[in-house]
């Protein structure tokens, strides 16, 4: 499936235009090489890095959507690797005395 059209379906961008606009600007990464093409394929078990206002995703594509759905069908076609719990590298936290 191209990028552009799965950035969409997924709904992180509000258009395919502006997912276009974003790919072609080099904020996307697959599989940790930037992409600059929306027409790049991307299949199931790939990684994408996608810049959000707030904050970096990172997830793994598991399955490709057929179209754009609501939110809930859209999250079930992809598993975020970078959640914000806690870091199972950093060491444990203890406190200061």
């Amino acid at each position: 499936m191209r990028a552009d059209k799965l950035v969409w379906y997924l709904r992180f961008a509000a258009s395919r235009n502006l997912a276009q606009r974003w790919i072609e600007q080099g904020h996307f990464r697959l599989n940790s090489r930037r992409i600059g093409k929306p027409g790049t394929t991307v299949n199931a078990g790939d990684v994408i890095t996608l810049p959000l206002p707030s904050q970096v995703l990172v997830i793994e594509i598991l399955t490709l959507p057929h179209r754009r759905g609501p939110a809930a069908e859209a999250q079930a076609h992809y598993r975020v690797l970078d959640g914000h719990g806690a870091n199972p590298i950093a060491p444990p936290q203890t406190p200061l005395p």
